[in-house]
């Protein structure tokens, strides 16, 4: 087994890994970090407000997805053409940022927020596409894993070293600092190896409407859609108003909050996806889903005792590390079972619509989740949590002997 484990770490899962560390470097330089810069520069805060609209890309990524996989780049190839051209976009455009100030250049500085937020967009669907046709079936819950690790490091350094560079050097050395990166990012591109070729979409129509198509002939395809929107809904409820929770009911600081968050919180969910990863390798898909789901929806009793022991920071530590450590590990098999679901012939199309219905409890919960707080209080709030993600978890249970039993496997057990 150890020589099997040892056999998952190669240079497809090693580019995965430096892969996901360039999909991760945008996000914040778009959203966090942009809005430091912003704030110190003492613009208003409705403008700085206006900033959140930039990451819309993200959520609508799979209307362009298609294009991705009907035109093929003169250069290497269709996945990895996509996503050095991205590349190369998002290093110019983060280049040309820093040659602007908030205060006189501020919609000059959102237009190019929003101009990156879109090739950072389009690269993650050129990654994601790469990593499932790249990766044969025993190596996608390691490179689901490597993908975790290296995305959250890349916030790290794009949404925490970057403000220390920035403090030290200014904005204007920081983003320029980021635009190198980016820039190198490249060149784990052009040597990362080429997926087995498949014939692309002949025409623009067929890349549109074959991807739903295909999946739609297949059985129960209805009850997977369903699944893929109810399996994460509990915790996404959760999450939604965990830093409310724990600002203005709980009392504990914006410095033990962020701390926590970002030494505890990420490092967990980065350990929990390796480890989710490596089990993957030695379970099925069914059972992985089910006990990494169990698991993350177990945490909100920690977050229930948290409410009622009030403001107890070991609690605290143990919460977050906790509800980030099963997280990892069901975001591990939340990719795996998305890049199963896809036909590689459609792949970017498909992983970007999947991963989008994956997503969209996350970003439009939290109207339901600030009433559902408002009215039954914070022990019934997150009591009411772990009943929400019954439904997805129940879901697994007729896929078990079915197309997905049978199809999304990735070992016999």
């Amino acid at each position: 087994m150890k020589k099997k484990i040892l056999a998952l770490f190669n240079l497809r899962t090693l580019s995965i890994l430096l892969l996901g560390f360039s999909s991760g470097l945008p996000l914040a330089l778009s959203g966090t970090t942009l809005q430091a810069w912003f704030a110190q520069s003492n613009v208003s805060l409705e403008t700085i407000g206006f900033l959140s609209l930039v990451g819309q890309p993200y959520v609508y990524k799979f209307l362009w997805a298609p294009f991705l996989d009907r035109f093929v780049p003169p250069f290497l190839g269709r996945r990895r053409g996509w996503i050095a051209l991205m590349q190369l976009c998002l290093a110019i455009v983060l280049c040309f940022m820093a040659l602007g100030q908030p205060k006189t250049h501020g919609f000059y500085l959102a237009i190019l927020a929003c101009a990156l937020a879109f090739f950072s967009a389009t690269q993650d669907i050129g990654i994601d596409a790469y990593r499932t046709d790249v990766l044969p079936p025993e190596e996608r819950g390691m490179g689901a894993a490597f993908t975790i690790t290296g995305y959250r490091i890349a916030m790290i350094v794009s949404g925490g070293l970057a403000l220390i560079l920035a403090g030290i050097s200014g904005f204007k050395i920081a983003y320029l600092v980021m635009a190198g990166l980016t820039f190198m990012t490249m060149f784990v591109t052009f040597f990362s190896p080429e997926p087995v070729r498949t014939t692309p979409p002949h025409t623009l129509k067929e890349a549109v409407i074959n991807p739903f198509r295909e999946f739609m002939s297949r059985p129960q395809s209805l009850l997977i859609l369903l699944f893929l929107l109810l399996y994460r809904f509990g915790d996404a409820f959760t999450v939604s108003l965990t830093t409310a929770f724990l600002i203005k009911s709980m009392h504990f600081t914006l410095v033990i909050i962020g701390t926590l968050n970002k030494i505890v919180g990420i490092g967990a969910a980065i350990l929990g996806g390796i480890i989710g990863g490596i089990l993957l390798a030695r379970m099925t898909l069914f059972r992985a889903l089910l006990y990494f789901g169990i698991l993350q929806a177990l945490c909100s009793f920690l977050f229930m005792a948290l409410s009622l022991v009030g403001n107890n920071i070991p609690l605290l530590a143990g919460t977050i590390f906790a509800d980030n450590f099963f997280g990892g590990m069901v975001s591990a098999a939340t990719v795996v079972f998305i890049t199963t679901l896809c036909d590689k012939k459609f792949s970017a199309t498909q992983f970007a619509l999947f991963s989008a219905i994956t997503a969209f409890s996350r970003v439009f919960v939290g109207p339901l989740a600030g009433i559902s707080a408002q009215t039954m209080g914070w022990p019934h709030y997150f009591l009411l949590s772990f009943f929400l993600s019954i439904p997805g978890l129940l879901l697994l249970w007729p896929l078990r002997n079915s197309y997905y039993g049978k199809s999304l496997k990735l070992q016999e057990s």
